[in-house]
């Protein structure tokens, strides 16, 4: 596609997202309006029901207060009419005095503890109903039968009378009474006076909110449905019981007092009811009914108690206009993009001449031709651009030759590098990251004895199985963009020879700047390694030198000892038990110094075990405790709590813990307090304190801690700390000195988890 066609294409794509966004912004501007009006719409209607049904409340109140008068007035009647013995009247007299009074029904309740029985009514249906699930119904009853004031707030109250609210029979479902209940204590029951109300809610259904409901709908089509829903009772069910299949239902609990509820979306019409009651605002939503959609508005209103009005808008009438609007919009945002498209492409022909000489420069740039000049004159964009073309042109052949130079200069760089890298005595040799051999140099050949030609495109298999793990967590290293220096590792050779090696890995990156390889410097360290062994054998046998020189004058001094008591006894023939108690005491002396050093002599165990310090340090106070108690020492155990593990032998841990413990005992000779911290320390270790009260070390005898035969106590060797250090050594561990004198001495021991 020319430039020509991609600028007019450009000018219409632009216009068109113009003219859309003109007609989205008008359409949602539209809708809102609309719906603005809907709603100031459905909260006229409800302020309108609202005072409908205000006024039918009053209206009802006083028509039902004088229904219940006339009950009042049948039932003081009737009283005169019946025997005050309810064993004497039969249905039939009932029967006969209710037509006489004016009333639908009689019935007489007797009550027989805690329950009131209709027991004699002209209405056989209603015999044997009791009241005990009537509610407020039943307190009224005991009061009446009390002779008190009844105190619901439901009904009409007079003296000796109360008029429970219009509700269903109980006895026949199906209908629905005015009940009137009167006990004045002059008979043995209660006379209950009914009057059918059918003809009183149909009158005032004709001329009250029901009507105002249904002139609504007549004469607003875009209403679909109003409701006056009492949300104390929304949602629960109006049936108390059922009798032979027939529901009972109580008139109280009406959900709906007004209007109807066909249109129900019961979970959320729940939810924006008590939302309208909670924050006492209009609240609506959307929703789909039967196929249909609607808006469904509720609207809080008081009358006397909370309301909400329930109005159900058709979505129709928006969208419809909404709809119209937009198809008009549409053909007119067309027409105009028509008009455009052939308007931009004449302007584009015009604006694209200057372009076009533009074009053909660029062309012979790009084959090689630097010397063509472009005639534009003119100052505006096209002028500048054709002067920044001719400067490019320019540029270009400057840049040509000296790339040119630079290429030149690049080759002899790379056969430079190319030399060093295959003179070098380091073997060098690269893998992609899969581990497969990309490139390998004439000193890799004569280390390993593969020739690159029958590794390229293969994986190494030199490495040793027991240095695998250790080599791929160092190659992970480096592909994440890391490098390894110095890293010793043996590998095999083709013949099989085992070689050291000092391994340098760095990663080689792309010009984006991600690891695409990685190269591997190899030099032979085999010679040093055994240098470096001659060398730790000679450092070995001079320590051997040492210790043994310690240990025949540590060893000569109770000999000596011995050998003038066995001069002693050679020239006098027998030896006191004093100084046979000395000689003993000798013999354990060398014992001890020789107990002591087998730790170094003997192969220790291999530490496979997991030991908890907790329990290890328990039984080690329990074992030294006695000679605590012996010097005024109380040794104290503090934990953190859930300790993990470490990986030792516990009776060797248990004898570094032992000698601690006991030169700490025997730096207190007044008494005091041993402290044990037990707790987790950092990078996976667990760290023990010992932390006593007593006389401290100076600074120059911390320096020389663990030396043989070095002890500032009469009784001492010096090794037992020696020993210490040797253990914890062999458990992966560290162990630290910190003391003042007069202050105390700290022992901290860090090992590593399990």
């Amino acid at each position: 596609m020319s430039f020509k066609s991609k600028l007019s294409v450009f000018i219409t794509i632009l216009v068109a997202a113009i003219l859309i966004l003109n007609i989205s912004i008008s359409y949602v501007t539209s809708r809102d309006d609309l719906i603005r009006q809907a709603e100031q719409k459905m909260q006229n209607i409800a302020e309108q029901i609202g005072m409908s049904i205000e006024s039918s409340q009053q209206s009802s109140k006083i028509l039902e207060d004088s229904l219940g008068s006339q009950l009042r007035l049948a039932a003081i009647a009737a009283l005169r009419m019946l025997d005050s013995n309810i064993a004497i009247i039969t249905s039939d007299q009932l029967v006969e005095v209710s037509r006489k009074v004016g009333v639908s029904d009689i019935s007489l309740w007797q009550r027989f503890g805690n329950d009131i029985i209709i027991k004699q009514s002209s209405n056989e249906k209603e015999l044997g109903i009791n009241s005990k699930t009537f509610d407020y119904w039943h307190v009224a009853f005991h009061e009446l039968f009390d002779l008190k004031p009844v105190s619901v707030s439901q009904g009409q109250v007079l003296a000796n009378y109360w008029s429970g609210p219009i509700n269903f029979a109980t006895s026949d479902p199906r209908k629905i009474n005015k009940w009137g209940y009167y006990y004045d204590g002059s008979t043995n029951y209660m006379i209950n006076t009914i009057m059918d109300s059918e003809d009183f809610l149909a009158l005032t259904d004709s001329i009250g909110t029901n009507s105002v409901i249904d002139t609504i709908m007549d004469t607003q089509p875009d209403i679909l449905e109003v409701s006056s829903i009492d949300p104390e009772f929304f949602g629960e069910s109006p049936i108390i019981k059922w009798k032979q299949g027939i529901p009972i239902y109580n008139l109280d609990v009406r959900a709906v007092n007004y209007g109807s509820y066909t249109y129900k979306d019961q979970k959320n019409d729940n939810f924006y009811v008590q939302k309208a009651i909670t924050e006492n605002k209009f609240v609506s939503f959307n929703s789909v009914i039967d196929g249909k959609h609607v808006i469904k508005s509720f609207i809080p209103i008081q009358v006397g108690k909370p309301y909400v009005i329930a109005v159900v808008f058709d979505e129709d009438y928006i969208s419809r206009p909404l709809r119209d609007e937009l198809v008009l919009n549409a053909i007119i945002a067309v027409c105009l993009l028509l008009i455009i498209t052939a308007s931009s492409y004449l302007i584009a022909g015009f604006m694209t001449r200057s372009l076009k000489q533009i074009v053909d420069k660029v062309n012979k740039i790009a084959a090689g031709d630097f010397n063509t000049t472009i005639s534009i004159k003119t100052k505006d964009e096209l002028g500048l651009l054709a002067a920044s073309v001719n400067a490019m042109g320019n540029n270009l052949l400057e840049y040509t030759t000296k790339l040119k130079d630079s290429a030149e200069e690049l080759r002899s760089t790379k056969e430079y590098l190319e030399s060093i890298v295959g003179q070098t005595t380091d073997a060098i040799h690269i893998t992609n990251l899969q581990g497969h051999v990309t490139d390998a140099n004439r000193a890799f050949e004569a280390m390993f004895g593969w020739s690159t030609d029958e590794i390229e495109g293969k994986q190494l298999t030199n490495i040793p199985e027991e240095y695998k793990a250790e080599y791929e967590k160092q190659e992970a290293l480096v592909k994440d963009g890391g490098s390894v220096s110095g890293f010793e590792m043996v590998r095999s050779t083709r013949s099989g020879e085992l070689i050291d090696l000092s391994i340098t890995i760095s990663p080689i990156r792309d010009e984006k700047g991600q690891v695409i390889a990685i190269a591997s410097i190899s030099r032979n360290i085999t010679s040093r390694k055994h240098s470096e062994e001659l060398i730790r054998r000679t450092e070995k046998l001079s320590v051997v030198g040492q210790l043994a020189a310690g240990v025949a004058h540590e060893v000569r001094n109770p000999l000596t000892t011995l050998r003038g008591f066995v001069q002693l006894n050679k020239k006098k023939g027998s030896i006191s038990p004093e100084h046979l108690d000395v000689m003993l005491r000798e013999l354990d002396h060398i014992n001890m110094i020789v107990s002591e050093f087998l730790v170094f002599a003997k192969p220790q165990a291999d530490i496979t075990k997991a030991v908890q310090l907790g329990d290890v340090l328990n039984d080690t106070i329990i074992l030294i405790d006695s000679e605590a108690k012996l010097n005024a020492v109380k040794i104290e155990l503090q934990s953190e709590g859930d300790i993990p593990s470490v990986n030792g032998e516990a009776n060797q841990l248990k004898q570094v813990f032992v000698n601690i413990l006991k030169n700490g005992i025997e730096a207190m000779d007044k008494g005091g307090n041993i402290t044990i911290e037990l707790m987790s320390g950092p990078n996976h270790t667990v760290i023990l304190r010992f932390i006593d009260q007593g006389i401290g070390i100076s600074e120059s005898d911390l320096q020389r801690l663990g030396e043989p035969f070095f002890t500032r106590k009469t009784s001492g060797t010096g090794l037992g700390l020696m020993v210490s250090q040797t253990i914890i050594a062999n458990h992966k561990g560290t162990i630290v000195f910190r003391s003042e004198l007069g202050k105390g001495t700290c022992v901290e021991i860090t090992l590593p988890q399990s």
